[in-house]
């Protein structure tokens, strides 16, 4: 039985997270190509830093306002073909964005896009959780969270080469940039719909045996879930969920307030240096990233724990960030923001493979959105602080210093929820 199981779960990975994870990099590359953009677009619309970090941040207002009523739609209409739409979606409005012209078209734009997007990342890892086994979960969200730092690591150098497509057809470097960034997303939405099939038992790749096994085990963890009231809204429920609201908040502020303004920290650092690298050392830190990320899910999903890679993540990313603070020169720059983010994004698969399996059906799916939804906060609040304080100070370093605090209130947070193994232990027998 166990054989027949992980064949099926072979497949699956196969067959799956490639073409989400491609889905993801499109979802990341949108999110940060604005940071890019920067460069020319923060000159040609006036932007002050300040400016420009609220219109960054203000993606995740957006998001955070329409991610619980996404994943109940998604829920009532099924993951594949929400996916979908978001995706098709959030492409034609990132493309969109080549054509705001002032301070407040970048804002509507960034909103628009936040609303856009909204329920894709809870909406992919529960479609994974009706597939996958909880002991697979880590190493498939490591491997699909890794996507974003695919994102960076391609799209840095694919950022600069398209800025210096600037003036052809009379269209701005940047401008090109959220164009040919934005169309990929609506191709992938489309083969989303057309591909993927919504449960193990549509999928005329699985044998019969396999189909069976897998539900069964499946059936199984849902069982456990409903003993257990995992499954139901209630006070206990919304307290852990606020911890770990609070702990993916810390996350995610300091992801994007490091990401969003990466590549104008180490403009700084170049000074009047050739920039033509400059897309080259950002993608360094994401390489770091990747690395990072699927050494720590392999971890977690051997050991069969969770709750201490989160916390041993979040503290290597506060670290980083001090370190970023304090560096001088480019090599030392570039390996304390390597270190914030393999960090940062190492947390992503132990945490909601921690998450997923403490939550189940209705509770699954307010849940995982709640959490996704006080997280990204996170991701308005780090690149205006970035941007305010660089604006007071006209330094990066206090931004930095920030950061590396509040990731400490997140190992603090995550130090208090409740970290048993009871759930996994009890699935997997």
């Amino acid at each position: 039985m166990k054989d027949v199981m992980r064949s099926g779960s072979r497949k699956i990975v196969l067959r799956l997270l490639p073409l989400l994870c491609l889905g993801y990099v499109a979802a990341y590359l949108d999110r940060i190509n604005v940071s890019f953009a920067a460069l020319q677009l923060n000159e040609d619309l006036s932007l002050s830093p300040a400016a420009y970090g609220l219109g960054a941040g203000l993606f995740f207002a957006g998001y955070v306002l329409f991610e619980v009523p996404s994943n109940l739609i998604l829920r009532r209409v099924g993951a594949k073909l929400w996916i979908s739409r978001i995706m098709i979606s959030w492409g034609v409005i990132s493309a969109l964005t080549a054509f705001v012209h002032n301070e407040a078209t970048f804002y509507l734009c960034r909103f628009l896009l936040g609303i856009a997007e909204a329920g894709f990342l809870p909406g992919v890892i529960l479609y994974l959780n009706q597939w996958l086994l909880p002991q697979d979960r880590a190493r498939a969200l490591s491997v699909l969270a890794s996507s974003t730092a695919v994102a960076g690591l391609v799209g840095s150098p694919l950022s600069m080469w398209l800025l210096g497509m600037d003036g052809l057809w009379g269209l701005r470097g940047w401008q090109w940039l959220f164009v040919l960034e934005g169309l990929p997303a609506v191709i992938l939405g489309a083969a989303i719909l057309l591909t993927l099939p919504n449960t193990p038992m549509a999928a005329k790749w699985l044998t019969s045996a396999e189909k069976s096994a897998l539900q069964a085990a499946l059936d199984r963890e849902a069982g456990y879930l409903e003993l257990h009231q995992f499954n139901r809204l209630g006070p206990n429920l919304f307290w852990t969920v606020g911890l770990l609201g609070l702990v993916y908040f810390c996350m995610v502020l300091g992801m994007y307030g490091v990401a969003f303004w990466m590549p104008q920290i180490l403009k700084d650092i170049l000074g009047g240096a050739d920039l033509s690298l400059l897309g080259w050392y950002n993608a360094i830190p994401f390489l770091a990233a990747i690395l990072g990320m699927l050494a720590i899910g392999w971890s977690s999903d051997r050991l069969g724990e969770r709750k201490l890679h989160v916390i041993g993540a979040l503290a290597l990313a506060s670290v980083g960030c001090v370190l970023a603070g304090m560096a001088t020169g480019l090599v030392g720059t570039l390996v304390a923001l390597s270190l914030a983010l393999i960090g940062l994004w190492s947390v992503i698969g132990p945490f909601w493979a921690f998450t997923t399996a403490r939550m189940g059906g209705l509770a699954a799916a307010v849940g995982v959105a709640l959490i996704n939804s006080i997280g990204n906060t996170g991701g308005f609040f780090g690149p205006y602080v970035m941007g305010w304080l660089k604006s007071a100070t006209a330094d990066y370093r206090a931004g930095l210093y920030v950061l590396a605090l509040v990731l400490v209130v997140g190992v603090v947070s995550m130090a208090l929820v409740r970290g048993d193994r009871a759930a996994e232990t009890a699935i997997k027998a």
